[in-house]
């Protein structure tokens, strides 16, 4: 039985594409909606390129037919403007003229017609208030992932006979040879995915443990356990994890996607291993790191802010210059005053960015770029976006290796939640790619300070 929906603005704003999502449904768009995309269409950054984009889209199937009456959509659905419903009476507590609650008054408008209807919002606030009004109304869930708990992690812990442990070193472990324990206390097999750790556990001495990952059919050992990269030490398991999706070179891993709370090491572990590709390979692996920290106030102040593109974002990388703070100073001392070790080190950093080592961008200034050979991390990717998530990661030129990094529980973004930002999104498209690793750092491997976790625990 075919639905209606009503679409809400904010849907094309975040994806231009959501009038094909829809199946042999009708669509039906409000003439507020498109108003409002009229006056977003020259808006800096995604939002102005995604209301240009739903624009477009709107103006092929105009070519085709008359909007007003509806144009067949390529599924069998219908797609048409809604000019009517303006003098449908709303509660005396909302007001009459705003864009959402125009399409408040379509939705009550084809209910009077007979016409049942979904109101399809990305805002929870009209969602709420369609509520009020007994009226349906749902998120856009095309691009949505399953919930926290059931996403991907990229790791997970097997139990292995003992005798088996020693084979494991020589010859890696066959799935078979694999099992986890299952709700009932029974044994159950193990299905691998191509680039997942394993934490492997003797059946006989539950804390003689084994590190490794699945790769061409096998559980092999991890190749970069010993590495030392910029001098910084794996502390758990996770930590191992991380510094081998992060070693592996661009060709065998060009994408690693790393979730996981703050004080879990992504930025920190992501800055050193790339200052040693970098620094100390000879001859370097990549020519240099760019660092974009997505922020949701980007696209909306950057072009005011005074000073060039790097003083505009420079306080938003100020997390990555601590993490650079700290791996700069782990160099020797030479019994220099504390105020002298700070001119030293601040010399350092700037030395890094002024000589191009480190650069830094905003995210919407990558648009339609091709990076090549670059060591490129997007900090707080859960407040990207699908639409950026994959605008990022096919922009990835020859020799680059590109780094997600962000908490999916931490998100800025109004429109956006755990299920459906760019970094869960990106996490669950690209699971089981072998040219994607990726690992969820546990809440135990915080690292930050034993306060840190403590506070993390209490509050």
């Amino acid at each position: 039985m075919k639905k209606t929906y009503v679409l809400d603005t904010n849907v094309l704003v975040q994806a231009p594409h959501a009038l094909w999502s829809f199946e042999n449904n009708d669509v039906v768009l409000p003439v507020a909606a498109l108003e409002e995309l009229d006056g977003l269409k020259k808006a800096e950054g995604e939002k102005g390129a995604n209301a240009r984009q739903a624009i477009r889209f709107l103006e092929q199937l105009r070519q085709i037919g008359d909007l007003s009456r509806g144009v067949e959509l390529p599924d069998g659905g219908m797609l048409r403007l809604e000019l009517n419903c303006v003098d449908i009476e709303l509660p005396d507590s909302l007001k009459k003229d705003s864009p959402d609650n125009r399409i408040l008054k379509v939705c009550r408008g084809l209910e009077n017609q007979g016409i049942a209807n979904i109101l399809v919002t990305k805002d929870i606030v009209v969602r709420i208030k369609a509520q009020m009004m007994g009226l349906k109304a749902e998120d856009f869930t095309t691009e949505q992932v399953p919930e926290s708990k059931r996403q991907y992690t990229g790791r997970a812990e097997a139990y292995v006979a003992d005798e088996k442990m020693e084979e494991f070193k020589e010859k890696g472990l066959l799935p078979e040879d694999l099992y986890v324990m299952g709700e009932d206390g029974t044994h159950k097999p193990v299905e691998p995915i191509e680039n997942q750790f394993f934490i492997l556990r003797s059946e006989l001495f539950e804390k003689k443990t084994m590190l490794g990952k699945y790769q061409k059919g096998k559980i092999v050992p991890l190749a970069y356990a010993k590495a030392q990269p910029y001098g910084v030490k794996p502390r758990n398991a996770g930590q191992y994890f991380l510094q081998e999706a992060l070693m592996m070179d661009a060709e065998e891993a060009p994408l690693v996607i790393v979730k996981g709370m703050a004080g879990t090491a992504k930025t920190f572990y992501t800055m050193a291993v790339g200052l040693s590709k970098v620094l100390e390979n000879i001859p370097p692996e990549y020519r240099k790191i760019l660092v974009c920290r997505s922020n949701a106030q980007f696209d909306k102040e950057i072009g005011f802010l005074p000073g060039t593109e790097q003083e505009k974002i420079s306080p938003l990388l100020r997390p990555v210059i601590d993490n650079l703070e700290v791996l700069l100073s782990q160099e020797d001392k030479t019994g220099t005053s504390m105020l002298e070790d700070e001119k030293e080190l601040r010399g350092k950093i700037d030395y890094l960015f002024d000589a191009g080592i480190v650069t830094a961008e905003a995210i919407n200034f990558i648009r339609g770029r091709s990076i090549s050979h670059t060591w490129l991390v997007i900090d707080e990717a859960q407040n990207l976006s699908p639409i950026q998530a994959k605008g990022i990661i096919t922009r990835v030129g020859k020799g680059t290796k590109v780094i997600l990094l962000g908490d999916p529980e931490q998100i800025d973004q109004p429109f956006l939640d755990e299920r459906t930002n760019g970094l869960s999104f990106a996490a669950e498209k690209m699971k089981g790619s072998p040219l994607c690793v990726q690992i969820t750092m546990n809440a135990n491997e915080c690292e930050r300070s034993d306060l840190a976790w403590d506070a993390a625990q209490r509050m």
